[in-house]
Formats: C-alpha cells, structure tokens, sequence
C-alpha cells in the first residue's frame, strides 16, 4: 500500500523502469541504472524524493539546485555527494539562443530520462500578523465560542522575486523547455490539489485586502500545468491535497480520485513521507 506523495512519485518512475527491464532483459546482461533529476531537490518534497532515488539502484539521481545554500541545505538532509548535485538556475537558461549557445545547461544533466518538478513557491508568515494575533489572545479567550487565535489571521507573503506567476509558473515552463531541450522521456510535475476552484484560499497569499499583489499560486500552478500537457512529453501531473508531515510513522491509506472530487472530503491532507 502506498502511504505518501513521495512514494507515489517513486512508484510512477519504477513502473516505467520495469516496463523498459522487461523489454531490454534478453539483450542486456546486467541492468543500467535511470538517470532522474529532481529539481526543487532541496525543498521539502524535493529532498525526500531526491532521498528516496538515490537510495535505490534502480536509479542515478541528480539533484537540481538554484543555488549553493540550497546545495549545502540538501547535503545535510540526505547525507548526499557533492557530486550528485547540480547548482543551476533554470530560469536564466536561454534556449531560444541556441546557435550562441547550443547547450546552455550543465553537462552533468545529459542522459537524464525523467524529470520530477518539486518547485513550488513557499510563503513566508508575517511577523507583523503574529503579533497582532498575539495581542488578541486575552479578549479572544473571553469571547464566547472563538479560538485565542484565529489562524486565518494570519498574513503570509512570498519573498521578491520568488511569486508564484515567477516559480510556479515562468520557473516551472523553463524546467519542462530544458526537459524537451535534452531529450528526457518522462516529466513528473507535483502540483496541488484546488486548482479548480479560483476562489480556493490559497490563491489569497500574497494579495492585500484588495485583492491586489502576487497571489493566485493555483492558477499559476494550472497554466503550467496545461504547458506541460501541450509540451509533446510524456507526463504525470500529480495534485496532493496539503501535504503534512507525520511525527510518528503513518497508517493513512492513500485515496486517488481526478478533477478535484476530493476537496468534497473533510480530510484532504496527505503525509510528505513515512
């Protein structure tokens, strides 16, 4: 039984490898290991994932970084090599350049057969909204039926240049361009389950109380999303619903459905990992 969005992902790149082991066995003594990058490697998701790869032989992972931070931060999660980790920027890649620069990616992702997408942008809580829930703790408690703190009070906001129309979108189509671009065989793109719904309180982070700001992170998720359905590659879009992290060892059963029928459920959450 799988139990977590990361198992999941590992499950969907290990049924192709069967598929091409079964077709390859008769010719081939011994098996090759299928290369995979994981981009956002460093994130939550991503290093789990990256993890999970680069533990089974099966397969050759290699974590995409944007930056050196990111590349130390996923060192000390997964105890990983130096070596099996790439720092690149996709988004300042310029495919469009090709006679300039025929290969504007780093050399150490050539081969690769499968790409799991694991970015995402990640709001950062308001210290200002703290404090101000804070303060309204004492009259809260002596208010009749109201929570001493009302989480929805809470502000989130994404740091600059690291919106959603930036990362879950303009990132995310440079990341399926560089697939196309190298050849890869199978694309895994981690979204999120609401994507139907514009007025899902998720696409609120970011926007004032106008409505005004850098916001609509599901809409943005979506548009990459049908990017990458026009994009000619094979695909997997997967669309988890919050994504928590179990402190003790999990017994939930994951449930599957399409078009967002799960939202109707009371519970939506899913484990990250075991």
């Amino acid at each position: 039984m799988i139990k977590s969005i990361a198992l999941l992902l590992i499950a969907l790149i290990t049924s192709q490898v069967q598929v091409e082991a079964f077709q390859m066995q008769m010719n081939m003594p011994g098996m090759v290991s299928k290369k995979v990058i994981v981009t956002g490697a460093a994130g939550r998701t991503g290093s789990i994932v990256f993890r999970l790869l680069n533990k089974d032989p099966r397969f050759d992972a290699v974590g995409l970084v944007r930056s050196e931070a990111s590349a130390k931060k996923l060192i000390a999660k997964t105890q990983c090599n130096l070596e099996e980790i790439v720092v690149s920027d996709v988004t300042q890649m310029e495919f469009e350049k090709e006679a300039e620069n025929p290969h504007p990616w780093p050399y150490a992702l050539d081969g690769a057969e499968a790409m799991v997408i694991c970015t995402s942008a990640v709001p950062q809580i308001s210290k200002v909204s703290i404090i101000k829930s804070m303060l309204k703790i004492p009259l809260n408690i002596l208010t009749p039926k109201k929570k001493a703190i009302n989480f929805r009070d809470l502000k989130f906001k994404y740091k600059p240049g690291q919106y959603p129309e930036m990362v879950d979108y303009v990132g995310q189509k440079k990341q399926i361009d560089l697939a196309k671009k190298m050849g890869v065989k199978h694309v895994v793109l981690v979204s999120s389950m609401g994507g139907l719904d514009e007025n899902n309180f998720l696409n609120q982070i970011g926007k004032d109380k106008n409505g005004e700001g850098h916001g609509d992170i599901l809409i943005w998720k979506r548009k990459a999303e049908r990017y990458l359905c026009l994009s000619g590659l094979q695909y997997t879009v997967i669309h988890p619903g919050g994504l928590v992290d179990p402190p003790e060892p999990n017994t939930m059963e994951l449930v599957l459905d399409v078009d967002d029928k799960l939202m109707q459920n009371e519970k939506k959450s899913i484990w990250r990992h075991l």
